[in-house]
């Protein structure tokens, strides 16, 4: 079964169609949301910029933090992490 959704967002004030899966709905809604807000602020605290400055911005803002988070959270290591406690768990029991 298509479990295709068409929805429309908006952001910076242009309407995007998009078609997601269903279960990505929230997450796309609620990223729109955050992109709206952070070009708010940004319109708020720079008056001579436009909207694509203030896009830019927040795209720019937004990223960094994902970069980071995906430095702090860096799967390949957390495997690595997991396979050492386990070999640790194994000689553990092995030498009871």
């Amino acid at each position: 079964m298509d479990d295709k959704l068409s929805i429309k967002v908006n952001i910076a004030d242009r309407y995007y169609p998009l078609k997601i899966e269903s279960k990505d709905e929230e997450r796309i809604r609620k990223a729109a949301r955050l992109i709206n807000e952070k070009v708010a602020q940004y319109k708020q605290r720079y008056l001579d910029k436009d909207t694509q400055d203030f896009l830019a911005m927040a795209a720019l803002q937004y990223v960094s933090k994902v970069l980071e988070l995906e430095e702090r959270f860096d799967m390949n290591q957390i495997d690595q992490q997991i396979k050492e406690l386990s070999q640790e768990l194994e000689e553990y029991i092995k030498g009871e």
